[in-house]
C-alpha cells in the first residue's frame, strides 16, 4: 500500500514540477522580470492635416530623431507583457519627445519579439510649431543573436536589434531602429 501511495504522490506532483521547470524559447526562466534599456535612431513627419497644422508655406513638421528607452519586460512562457519609457531630442522642426507605453507580444524563435504597443507620448516643436500630446500607438521586432547566428557572443537575452514603426494619433509616421540591451 505504501508503494501505491508514493507512487500517487510522485504523480500528484510530476505537473508541478514540470511547471516549474518551463523555459522560455531562448532558454531563459518563462517566468520572471527582464529589465532592458536601448538607444534608437529614425525619423518622425507628420501628415498636413494633423494637429500639429502646416506653415504658410505648407511644410509639414518633421525631423530625424535619436532616442533613449528603457523598460521592463515580464514574460508569461511563451508570450510577454511590458511598460517602456523613452525620451527622445529631435532635429530639424521637433525639439524633444518623451512618453511611455505599454506592450504586449510573442517570443519568436530562439531569442526574437514580436509586439504591439500603445501609450502617451508628448511632443516639444520648434520653429513656431507648438507643444502636444496624444496616444501613440507601433509595433516591431527585436532580433536576438541567436536569429543572426552569434548565439554564442552574448548569451540567452543580450543586445538584440529592434525595428519599430509608431504613429501620433494615426497622424504621423515614426520608424526607429536600433539596440536593445537586456540586463
Amino acid at each position: 500500500m505504501k508503494k501505491y501511495l508514493l507512487a500517487a504522490a510522485m504523480v500528484a506532483a510530476l505537473p508541478s514540477a514540470a511547471f516549474a521547470q518551463e523555459t522560455a524559447p531562448d532558454g531563459t526562466d518563462a517566468f520572471g522580470v527582464e529589465p532592458y534599456v536601448g538607444v534608437l535612431g529614425g525619423y518622425h513627419t507628420f501628415d498636413r492635416g494633423s494637429e500639429f497644422g502646416r506653415t504658410a508655406n505648407q511644410t509639414v513638421m518633421n525631423g530625424a530623431l535619436i532616442s533613449g528607452i528603457a523598460g521592463v519586460n515580464v514574460p508569461l512562457g511563451p508570450v510577454f507583457v511590458g511598460v517602456e519609457g523613452n525620451a527622445t531630442k529631435g532635429f530639424s522642426d521637433i525639439d524633444w519627445e518623451y512618453g511611455v507605453k505599454g506592450r504586449v507580444g510573442a517570443r519568436a524563435g530562439e531569442s526574437g519579439l514580436l509586439y504591439v504597443s500603445a501609450g502617451y507620448q508628448w511632443v516639444n516643436g520648434k520653429r513656431g510649431w507648438p507643444d502636444r500630446k496624444d496616444w501613440m500607438y507601433g509595433l516591431g521586432v527585436e532580433v536576438g543573436p541567436k536569429e543572426i547566428g552569434l548565439g554564442g557572443l552574448t548569451g540567452n537575452s543580450g543586445v538584440r536589434v529592434r525595428f519599430q514603426v509608431d504613429t501620433y494619433d494615426w497622424d504621423s509616421f515614426r520608424p526607429m531602429a536600433g539596440l536593445v540591451f537586456h540586463l
